[in-house]
């Protein structure tokens, strides 16, 4: 196993660095400290051809300019905060809206936009990075100087881990995921109306006109959610489902995880013989079809376009802060926040 350290561009005369983890079998995970970003994820299909299987840029300037949160870290808060404010503790909370009147993904210069520190380490039978970012208190109105890190592994058996953790010295909110963008038919040969997901769940979370949660939780069963046996996203898009029409004629929604570290979800690309399996402790998974993607840039020579990947943000409920019978993602003073995520890739 090896890891190699380049210059991948500048941002605010700071360098900002790759880190490209390759296992002994050609499996190769390339990551670079602004935004913790996953630019690049090559695996084998079922013949050994090696290609990418990861939405992404090769320099800076598209990642600031054109991405839709390709491969980031999203946070303090993944998803929306409606009305872009909270409460906490009898305070209320302004927060920057940065999309129509809600604050999405941390708002404006957040995570995503930050340059990460980083340590890469090698162990027996993995090789990885910890990135780590000190949110100063007050930024994009969170309360709290929040200690954030993120570690990605490579294994052996072709597993990416991602684990998180942070640490407040105030009451704060946070809820943390990786928004990388799917497909695996490999270097953007298709888009990923075919591919075949199934997932452990029996609920999800209905979106109101605005995609917040308007709080009810619903049975998968008789709609185009259900993923319960698996099936092609095409078969779920092409539902006349008053939620698939809400989200832009595709999935963006919040399902309810009914298993843990257990194969809970996985994704298929029969084509090529591809298989994602992902393994978590987080309570749901957003799954996003990326159906708001426009066609105004180009990713690595591909027209970018609606359906071109898709996301499986594992991670709390969306504007849990407003739902008291959601889980909160609330962290005390004191207490940690800690979860995992394993991406497992495999052949059919």
């Amino acid at each position: 196993m090896n890891i190699t350290k380049n210059t991948f561009g500048e941002l605010n005369s700071e360098n900002v660095y790759s880190y490209s983890l390759e296992n002994d079998h050609g499996m190769k995970v390339t990551c670079i400290t602004l935004g913790c970003i996953i630019t690049d994820i090559i695996v084998p299909d079922k013949n050994g051809n090696y290609e990418n299987v990861v939405l992404g840029f090769d320099d800076i300037d598209s990642y600031l300019n054109d991405s839709p949160y390709f491969g980031t870290i999203v946070g303090r808060v993944a998803g929306r905060i409606g009305n872009a404010e909270f409460e906490l503790d009898g305070k209320q909370y302004s927060l920057p809206k940065n999309e129509n009147n809600n604050h999405l993904h941390g708002g404006p210069e957040a995570f995503d936009r930050k340059l990460w520190a980083a340590k890469e380490f090698q162990h027996d039978g993995e090789v990885g990075v910890e990135f780590s970012y000190l949110s100063p208190d007050g930024e994009n109105g969170y309360p709290g100087n929040l200690t954030v890190h993120v570690t990605y592994v490579l294994t052996n058996n072709n597993e990416l881990k991602i684990s998180y953790s942070a640490t407040s010295d105030k009451k704060t909110l946070v809820n943390l995921t990786n928004h990388t963008y799917f497909n695996l038919s490999g270097n953007l040969k298709d888009d990923i109306l075919s591919h075949k997901l199934q997932l452990k769940s029996n609920q999800f979370l209905e979106l109101g006109e605005n995609l917040l949660p308007t709080g009810e939780f619903l049975k998968v069963g008789n709609t185009p959610f259900d993923f319960r046996n698996s099936k092609a996203i095409k078969e779920a898009i092409e539902g006349n489902h008053q939620q698939i029409q809400i989200a832009g004629n595709g999935v963006d929604h919040p399902f309810l995880l009914d298993d843990h570290h257990n194969e809970e979800i996985t994704l298929v690309e029969e084509q090529s013989g591809r298989k994602l399996t992902v393994e978590t402790d987080e309570q749901s998974v957003v799954i996003y079809t990326s159906n708001m993607m426009d066609d105004s840039f180009v990713i690595r020579g591909t027209q970018a376009r609606k359906y071109l990947g898709i996301c499986l943000e594992t991670q709390g409920l969306p504007d849990s802060i407003h739902f008291p019978h959601f889980s909160p993602c609330v962290l005390d003073v004191n207490d940690e926040y800690k979860t995992s995520t394993t991406y497992s890739f495999s052949v059919l």
